[in-house]
């Protein structure tokens, strides 16, 4: 692997250069990598990719489809067990460089994120690996579903949570027998390399992994415009993602796309209020940088003040700060720009007549001399249709609304057209049914937040996305499905 273009981040090397067809590949032109930790702090000079990237990442998926559709899939899990290992002896070097180029708490990268990397690769490879293919007998024929390895797939990941969504979805491409062409982030794109580094150290076959980075409007158009891809998988913003499928189409390619949210938390009368409102106050976490966050704080009337009482009180415990110290709850955002956006969202609700509770303002930082954090902020807007209620602002800034009966809950929860995640509190089974089942997200949440199980579907509803990930739906979605059928009697 050539060493042609390094750089020393958080006291690990990481190459600035492609990743393609097992060895690493430069460009001429390069785009600024800088921590949101301190926007002073340049990180790297990164490879920007082009049409003559892209056609060559695609190129080395091709090539290497054949033999690596051919593995069993045992034979394919025992290389992603391999790199699951080595990721496991590398999470305080990948966990330093993630939280430098994201921002991302530094200690819930070490904890759980970076392992959480490993997990995905060792889940699906058993997945793929027990998978039993349906056999049954039908009109004179024996009958067998089979999967067939779709062919190269483009990943295309966010800067938000780069390490844990490109693992999450490469995973499934790999373990069905898909080479990957994965295009990262241009804010957060040293990660994906440092894959593309224990990629290499275990020996994953040439092309089988490619790691492309540049610019979306480029080199990720050309990727997922390239006839011979056979899968997209994408997490981004539903602008984007209709962009995305109108290439797809174009080729007839399925694609799965995971395109945020606006989540209701919903808090009902006979639920553990304080419980609620520490959840609620966790939703600031990674900056409210979380698309699964419950920003839109949907409360019964007859506790709203028992509720505000008690969220102020957990939401006073925040502290914004450095996230590589231990003592920091809140990061910094990704990106001045995105700082200028959240900034924005809070501006024109103030001038639309919105109750700013508390925050909305820059903070400042001790130590940073370009700052990226955004105060906590709580907003009364007053009107249900107010833009920091239906659209996504990705920053820590929740609204609150009130409402009498369940009714009432469950028509504002869906008053908008997103649909990833909803969270309620309460505590009456019935109603955790009846609501649960009311709320109109992919993934509902009750009396908790954020558990995951790797084997369920994950995905949106609405302007959320389209298609399912997680178990087997995501292997599904990456295979060919395949009906043999075979007269029975007729072969001994």
């Amino acid at each position: 692997m050539s060493e042609q273009r390094r750089v020393e981040v958080a006291g690990t090397s990481v190459s600035c250069e492609h990743y393609i067809g097992g060895g690493r590949v430069g460009s001429d032109a390069t785009f600024e990598d800088r921590s949101p930790i301190d926007w002073s702090w340049k990180l790297a000079d990164i490879a920007r990719g082009d049409r003559e990237t892209a056609a060559a990442a695609v190129a080395a998926a091709e090539g290497a489809a054949s033999a690596w559709g051919a593995l069993t899939a045992a034979e394919r899990a025992t290389h992603l067990h391999r790199l699951a290992d080595a990721i496991d002896g590398r999470v305080e070097q990948i966990a330093a460089v993630e939280c430098a180029d994201m921002g991302m708490l530094e200690r819930s990268l070490r904890a759980r994120v970076i392992a959480r990397g490993a997990a995905n690769l060792r889940n699906y490879a058993d997945l793929a690996a027990e998978h039993e293919e349906p056999v049954w007998s039908s009109k004179g024929t024996a009958n067998r579903v089979i999967r067939q390895p779709a062919g190269p797939a483009v990943i295309i990941t966010p800067w938000n949570a780069p390490w844990m969504l490109a693992t999450w979805k490469l995973a499934p491409a790999l373990a069905a027998g898909n080479p990957v062409i994965l295009k990262p982030a241009e804010w957060s794109p040293l990660s994906a390399s440092l894959l593309a580094d224990l990629a290499d150290e275990v020996e994953l076959p040439a092309g089988v992994l490619n790691v492309v980075q540049g610019i979306g409007e480029e080199v990720g158009a050309e990727l997922v415009s390239d006839p011979r891809v056979r899968r997209i998988s994408f997490t981004g913003s539903p602008e984007a993602a209709r962009h995305i499928g109108v290439a797809a189409a174009r080729n007839l390619v399925p694609f799965t796309a995971e395109l945020g949210g606006k989540g209701p938390f919903v808090v009902f009368e006979d639920a553990d209020i304080d419980a609620a409102a520490k959840k609620a106050a966790g939703q600031y976490d990674d900056a409210g940088q979380v698309c699964l966050a419950g920003t839109r704080l949907l409360v019964q009337a007859s506790v709203v003040d028992e509720f505000l009482e008690a969220f102020h009180r957990y939401a006073d415990e925040q502290v914004l700060g450095d996230p590589r110290e231990d003592a920091t709850t809140i990061s910094p955002l990704i990106h001045p720009t995105h700082l200028e956006r959240v900034e924005g969202f809070v501006d024109r609700a103030r001038a639309a007549g919105d109750r700013v509770v508390r925050g909305g303002r820059r903070a400042e930082v001790d130590g940073a001399r370009e700052g990226l954090w955004f105060e906590p902020t709580l907003i009364e807007p007053a009107s249900n249709d107010h833009e920091v209620v239906q659209h996504e602002i990705f920053g820590p800034v929740l609204t609150l609304q009130t409402f009498g009966s369940e009714d009432e809950a469950v028509e504002l929860a869906n008053a908008t057209d997103y649909g990833l995640s909803g969270i309620v509190y309460t505590g009456s089974r019935e109603r955790a049914e009846r609501v649960g089942r009311g709320v109109r997200a992919g993934t509902v949440w009750v009396n908790t937040f954020l558990v995951r199980d790797l084997t369920a579907p994950f995905g949106g509803m609405g302007i959320s996305g389209i298609g399912r990930e997680g178990g087997r739906y995501a292997l599904e979605f990456h295979a060919d499905l395949q009906t043999l059928q075979i007269l029975e009697g007729s072969v001994e």
